[in-house]
C-alpha cells in the first residue's frame, strides 16, 4: 500500500492507495490540532465516521491515523509492513529541489534550511515526515514540493528588480505555488485534448482559498502569479496578492502597525474577506453580491479582473495560447467565475458555451464554445495522486536513475 501524508499547522490528511494507484483504499483527516476541540474523519469507500476528538499535538494525530488504518473494522491495514511507500507534501523547495527526492539526512537537513521561507508550512511538513520514519521504521519515503515545478522558470521572469545580490545570494526570487496541482492539470489537460503536452501552451488557473495562475508551455512551468512569500498574485480567500510595497512602509510608518501586524493583515485579513468585509467564502460573496451587497460585487470585480488580466500577460508571454485551464474549488465548481472571467477574452480565442460550462463538474471538461481557436476546459485537480505518482516512480528504481527528479548540487 502506498501512504500519502499532508501534515499542515494544525491538520493532518491520509489517503492510502492500493500499489498501483487503481483505487483509493482509505482518506482521512484529523483536524484542528492543538485546539480545545478537533475532529477526525475516516472513510473507507461509503463507509466512514466524523468524530469530535481532543487532538494535542501532531504526535497524537498521527496515533489517531494510525488507529484508524489498523482498525479491524475497516480492515484496511493488518500491520504498518503493508504500507510500501509514503508520499509527502513539503511547501517550499527553495532553490535546491527541482524535482521529488527520496527521503535521506541530506534532503532533511535541506528541507529544515528552506523553513526560513515557508516559517508557517516547513516545520509542520518535516514533523510529517520524522512521524512517518518512526511509526514505519525501514519504509521509504518520499517529499514532493509544491515548488519544485516552478524551477523551470527563466531569471527573467522569476527576478525582482532588486539589488542583484539580495537575489543570488540570498534566495530572494519568484518562487511559485501550487505547483503539484498545475503539473497534475497540465497533464490531464493534454490527455484530455488528445495532443502531446510538449506541443501545448495553457495558462492553468487554481483557484481556491489559495489561487495560483500558471503559465506552462511544453509542459514546462514558465511563469506563475504567486512570488517569493504566499500571499502575491490575484487576491486570494483572506491574502492580499500584488500590491505596491510602498503600502506597506506607508502603514508601518503612518498609522502605528508593526511589521507582525502587517504581515498578518495581508495573509489573514485582506483578500476576498478584506474587500468584501463578509467572508473568505467565494460561495457567500457571490450569494451576497446577487442579493446587492456592493463591497461583495467589488471583491468579485477585483478577483475576476487580476485573473484575466494575467492570463492575457502570460498568453503574450507565451506567444499565443492553446488551451485555459479551470480547476481546485472555485476553478471546479464556479460556472459564474469561470464565465465572468472569460468575458472579453475573445481577442485570444477563448470563447466558452453556456450549456457545457454549466454541467462541467458532471464530467463534460470541455467547455469551449464550437467557433473557439482555444480550448477551455475544466479539469479537477489531484495532488494526492501526483504526489503517489512520484513516489511509486522513485521508490521502484534507485533514486538516481532519473534526472527528473532530485536536488541542486551543494
Amino acid at each position: 500500500m502506498i501512504l500519502i501524508i499532508n501534515c499542515g499547522s494544525s491538520s493532518l490528511k491520509y489517503q492510502l492507495y492500493r500499489p498501483d494507484l487503481s483505487k483509493v483504499e482509505a482518506t482521512g483527516m484529523v483536524a484542528r490540532i492543538g485546539e480545545p476541540e478537533g475532529y477526525v474523519e475516516h472513510y473507507v469507500g461509503r463507509r466512514g465516521e466524523h468524530t469530535r476528538r481532543k487532538i494535542p499535538d501532531h504526535r497524537a494525530a498521527f496515533a489517531m491515523m494510525m488507529e484508524n488504518l489498523l482498525s479491524p473494522e475497516y480492515n484496511v491495514i493488518g500491520c504498518p509492513k503493508a504500507i510500501t511507500a509514503i508520499g509527502h507534501r513539503a511547501v517550499h523547495g527553495g532553490s535546491v529541489f527541482f524535482g521529488s527526492v527520496l527521503v535521506d539526512d541530506q534532503v532533511m537537513d535541506a528541507l529544515r534550511d528552506c523553513s526560513a521561507f515557508a516559517p508557517l508550512h516547513n516545520p509542520c511538513n518535516i514533523v510529517g515526515i520524522e512521524e512517518a520514519q518512526r511509526l514505519f521504521p525501514g519504509t521509504p519515503n518520499v517529499v514532493v514540493f509544491d515548488t519544485a515545478f516552478h524551477q523551470t522558470i527563466p531569471a527573467k521572469a522569476h527576478l525582482y528588480a532588486l539589488p542583484y545580490e539580495f537575489c543570488a545570494r540570498n534566495g530572494i526570487r519568484r518562487y511559485g505555488f501550487h505547483g503539484t496541482s498545475c503539473r497534475y492539470v497540465s497533464r490531464s489537460a493534454a490527455d484530455i485534448l488528445n495532443r502531446p503536452l510538449e506541443s501545448l501552451s495553457m495558462v492553468v488557473c487554481h483557484l481556491g482559498n489559495g489561487v495560483t495562475i500558471d503559465a506552462v508551455k511544453g509542459g514546462r512551468s514558465v511563469d506563475t502569479s504567486i512570488g517569493f512569500g504566499t500571499f502575491g498574485g490575484v487576491p486570494m480567500g483572506t491574502r492580499a496578492g500584488d500590491f505596491d510595497p510602498a503600502v506597506i512602509f506607508h502603514i508601518v510608518r503612518e498609522l502605528g502597525l508593526s511589521l507582525d501586524e502587517v504581515e498578518t493583515m495581508c495573509y489573514r485579513q485582506s483578500g476576498l474577506l478584506g474587500l468584501s468585509g463578509l467572508s473568505n467564502d467565494m460561495r457567500e460573496i457571490q450569494e451576497a453580491a446577487e442579493q446587492g451587497n456592493d463591497r461583495c460585487k467589488l471583491a468579485l470585480e477585483v478577483f475576476v479582473y487580476q485573473i484575466r488580466k494575467t492570463i492575457g500577460a502570460y498568453a503574450a508571454a507565451m506567444g499565443g495560447l492553446d488551451a485555459l485551464i479551470f480547476t481546485a474549488g472555485i476553478g471546479e465548481n464556479s460556472a459564474s467565475v469561470r464565465s465572468m472571467i472569460c468575458e472579453n477574452l475573445e481577442f485570444l480565442g477563448v470563447e466558452i458555451d453556456a450549456r457545457t460550462n454549466a454541467i462541467a463538474r458532471n464530467g463534460h471538461p470541455n467547455i469551449s464554445s464550437a467557433s473557439a481557436r482555444v480550448a477551455t476546459l475544466v479539469v479537477p485537480t489531484d495532488e494526492e495522486r501526483m504526489i503517489a505518482i512520484d513516489t511509486v516512480q522513485l521508490t521502484s528504481r534507485e533514486a538516481d536513475a532519473s534526472m527528473e527528479y532530485g536536488m541542486a548540487a551543494q
